[in-house]
């Protein structure tokens, strides 16, 4: 994987905007509406393409796919788990993001939900053994960034792929979605991994860094337990966090740590975040995640301060540091002078050579793409300020 050795290397989070036309194909598909398949196939081919140039043309240095036309692991990719419908009394909102948050503002979370389609998630469920089913799907995405790549330099590029843990909602997760087909909560979660380690060696076999997205290991904290109602504490937490952990760990055996960046964050939805779980009180089970590279939200206003975090903890030998310094919950773009700024203070902490910048979440469908391209135009920028700062002063 590669380093900051002659200036900050630039990257984001994965999900980059596409047209419209792709991601309505998408709803179609996800709502089993008829489409064209071969029309589709060539807009995902060529939006590819399309991607990969513009993100070389704003001055990104490692680059992905932008995932377009990813309908998720549970259309494509996973056999006997995906959504259900809400039980009788079953509280449907936003599917599993923080509910205690909702009692803190309930006006807003009525009207945010209602307006961003959050009441339409539904939960998931597991209906006999998990098998992975997704390999023409992945070879074909495989394919496309490939033939994108053709002709364009680039310093690395990655694909994404999610955790085990952010295929469960919430924490302490209902033994009747997954029983009789597993016994315990672990043996689930486990059987996940196999399944997706599948995709995790595919994209790394192919030449790709993998990233594994796994945010639920953070926004996990706020869900109260499904089989109590209670909010979890944070020992109730912690351990939850560190099944998901040991099942990834589990997923990613045999592949080498330099080839895995492990991406976590607070949550893509726009809420006031004020019950998150502190960054103190996770980051020490999510550095044992068997990956090099840490991509974590740093950008938002609940979350910047926590780069003193890295005044306390020291970032592991040969690891890598992936601090977002623009942010997906704010169409303000930020000054090149800022995220320089943010860029030297995570530099001088763990060290120049151990930052990459990066997004606190993946930018596309969570902002206007006139404002993403923008920003990242933005961060390539601040980054170039950084570098004079680090090595040139």
């Amino acid at each position: 994987m590669k380093r900051s050795i002659d200036g900050i290397l630039t990257t984001h989070a994965g999900r980059l905007p596409g047209p419209p036309d792709v991601a309505e194909t998408v709803r179609a598909i996800r709502q089993d509406r008829p489409h064209d398949k071969e029309t589709f196939a060539t807009r995902v081919k060529d939006t590819t393409h399309e991607v990969v140039r513009k993100q070389k043309d704003v001055g990104l240095n490692i680059v992905s796919d932008g995932e377009v036309g990813k309908l998720g692991p549970f259309y494509n990719r996973l056999e006997n788990y995906g959504p259900r419908q809400f039980a009788p009394g079953e509280e449907p909102r936003g599917g599993g993001t923080p509910r205690g948050e909702w009692q803190l503002f309930p006006t807003f979370y009525d009207e945010y939900w209602s307006q961003t389609g959050g009441s339409s998630l539904l939960p998931l469920v597991c209906t006999g053994p998990i098998r992975y089913i997704g390999q023409e799907a992945i070879q074909t995405e495989i394919a496309n960034f490939k033939a994108a790549l053709e002709g364009v330099e680039v310093d690395e590029a990655f694909m994404c792929s999610v955790s085990p843990g952010w295929l469960v909602p919430g924490f302490g997760f209902r033994e009747a979605d997954f029983q009789p087909h597993y016994k315990t909560e672990a043996e689930f979660f486990f059987a996940l991994a196999e399944a997706m380690s599948e995709e995790y060696r595919a994209i790394v076999d192919a030449g790709f860094v993998l990233q594994v997205d796994d945010p639920r290991v953070l926004s996990g904290w706020d869900v109260p337990h499904p089989r109590t109602g209670a909010h979890l504490t944070l020992e109730e937490y912690r351990k939850e966090a560190q099944l998901r952990v040991d099942a990834l760990n589990h997923a990613l055996r045999g592949i080498p740590e330099d080839r895995v960046r492990h991406h976590m964050c607070w949550g893509s939805w726009k809420g006031p975040h004020t019950v998150d779980v502190p960054l103190k009180d996770a980051i020490d089970m999510v550095l044992k995640v068997h990956a090099q590279a840490f991509s974590i939200e740093a950008a938002n206003v609940r979350h910047e301060h926590e780069w003193k975090v890295w005044q306390d903890v020291q970032l592991p030998e040969g690891k890598i540091l992936i601090p977002g310094v623009i942010a997906h919950a704010t169409n303000l773009v930020e000054h090149p002078e800022l995220v320089a700024d943010r860029l030297v203070r995570y530099a001088n902490l763990v060290g120049r050579e151990n930052v990459i910048a990066g997004t606190d979440c993946g930018l596309g469908g969570r902002l206007h793409p006139e404002i993403v391209w923008a920003k990242f135009q933005a961060m390539a920028e601040g980054a170039r300020l950084a570098t004079d700062r680090l090595w040139r002063r």
